[in-house]
């Protein structure tokens, strides 16, 4: 079985009994607490910035800079993640390097939210590439970027240019 979240599960034969009190356990649990976000987790030894950009019912939009810690995992979008495709991008502080793809967006050297993605130069923004991550249209969804030297074929990772 494979999680977007996590990757790959280990699946192990329970009792039908466990199997129910687990399921009746995760129902309760999730009708308590229906939390659906855009999450980013920095597999790497380094901190990182990263930076966003999907389409909502306004238009085109980049937002940064979240700062991540390594081996920490961040949300960076409360509530259902706006559009199937949200790109990305990001510059590992300690070591150089960047995540980086051919989707030209808007961002700024200082925290910003910006609309639309035309024109950044004349607006005052760099031009930056994103990388794409097809969310599957998944309300809920988990990005992990990783070293270049990571083995094991992780869901979602990407690795940096350096």
């Amino acid at each position: 079985m494979t999680d977007p979240d996590t990757g790959p599960q280990l699946q192990r034969r329970r009792p039908l009994r466990s199997r129910l009190l687990a399921a009746a356990a995760l129902f309760a649990a999730s009708t308590a607490i229906a939390h659906a976000d855009l999450k980013l987790c920095n597999s790497t030894e380094s901190r990182i910035g990263v930076a966003i950009g999907y389409q909502d019912k306004d238009g085109w939009a980049t937002e940064g800079w979240w700062n991540v810690g390594s081996q920490t995992c961040e949300s960076l979008l409360k509530g259902a993640v706006p559009s199937r495709f949200i790109y990305v991008y990001a510059v590992d502080y300690d070591r150089g390097g960047e995540w980086v793809g051919k989707n030209f967006m808007c961002t700024s050297d200082k925290s910003f939210a910006i609309r639309g993605v035309q024109d950044c130069p004349n607006r005052g923004y760099k031009r930056t590439g994103f990388f794409e991550v097809d969310t599957g249209e998944a309300k809920d969804w988990t990005i992990r970027l990783t070293d270049p030297d990571d083995e094991g074929g992780k869901t979602n990772a990407a690795q940096p240019t350096r």
